[in-house]
């Protein structure tokens, strides 16, 4: 059990999207003050932070708060977190890995029949004052589409349900999951490699790690096929945007939808054709927006009164 802290603190909240009033009442049992706060954040009363996707948390800002004992950050991310650092502190990290499942795997079939019916490109047709059926190009049928699912954790098995659902035949490749494991979600199991070459369309659901970042550079983006489609709703910098772009607009690709982007809002958009951008909204519904914020508060809530969050990443 991790002891309660012997003297009240101050929970410092970095993202402007958490509900205070939520806040206050959800830990109003530790008797913290909850206060909103940008970094460099400093004090030796600082026992929490509530910190969102956007928000880095380095060595520095753990060394610089000596009573920090928590970490909760809003998203199922952590890699804005120095995870290193806080061990070595103690500091537990938590976040809300399966808020969203739900919603992420929607959000990626949407974008993938959006890609494969042509839907987001026949609209700009109409609306350019065109009527075109075939300025999409040549579409696909979705019943007998081969996909390839990048990651087979809890998003990436529910966005390959839906695709078997809808007919789809599914591929996936996972460095930690086996292939029995693969095998058991009523996908094919395969090689990075091997399933890039095999899969019409390709949807991305690891962690940005440093062995995962451009785990799509330009060799792996000419191993798909002519035309073929890609969505990311996981993280910008799994997928070198210069080399995507290239095969954009080369037609090597035949499009692409994502949304994430290395900088968020952008200050300027990619010049690439057949690119379908969301705002990092693929999370959203109004019931993930409550979970998202009250669960990093039970988080900090549960560290405060001794206990060890459900949600840990880190832990002391």
């Amino acid at each position: 059990m991790i002891s309660p802290s012997p003297v009240p603190g101050r929970v410092l909240v970095c993202d402007p999207s958490f509900p205070l009033d939520t806040l206050r009442e959800i830990l109003s049992p530790a008797d913290v003050r909850i206060e909103k706060a940008e970094a460099p954040w400093d004090g030796d009363d600082v026992v929490g932070l509530l910190v969102g996707p956007d928000y880095p948390v380095d060595r520095e800002d753990v060394e610089r708060l000596p009573a920090l004992r928590v970490v909760a950050t809003c998203s199922v991310g952590y890699d804005h977190v120095d995870l290193e650092a806080a061990a070595a502190r103690g500091v537990t990290v938590a976040n809300v890995p399966d808020y969203c499942v739900e919603e992420m795997a929607e959000s990626t079939v949407a974008m993938l029949l959006s890609l494969l019916r042509g839907i987001v490109v026949l609209d700009r047709n109409v609306w350019s004052g065109d009527w075109d059926y075939q300025a999409a190009g040549v579409l696909s049928r979705v019943s007998g589409s081969r996909v390839g699912v990048i990651g087979v954790g809890r998003i990436g098995r529910a966005v390959t349900e839906r695709a078997l659902a809808l007919g789809m035949e599914v591929w996936a490749s996972d460095p930690v999951v086996g292939a029995d494991a693969i095998g058991e979600t009523g996908a094919r199991a395969a090689e990075l490699d091997e399933l890039l070459a095999a899969c019409g369309a390709v949807t991305l659901h690891v962690p940005l790690t440093p062995s995962t970042r451009h785990l799509l550079g330009r060799r792996e983006l000419e191993l798909m096929p002519a035309g073929a489609f890609l969505v990311n709703t996981a993280r910008a910098d799994l997928v070198d945007m210069g080399a995507l772009a290239e095969a954009l607009r080369s037609g090597r690709l035949g499009g692409a939808a994502f949304d994430v982007l290395p900088e968020e809002p952008p200050a300027s958009l990619p010049d690439a054709p057949r690119l379908i951008l969301t705002p990092h909204a693929a999370w959203y519904s109004e019931k993930t927006e409550r979970e998202v914020y009250r669960r990093p508060a039970l988080a900090v809530l549960d560290v405060l009164e001794g206990r060890q969050p459900s949600d840990a990443v880190v832990m002391p």
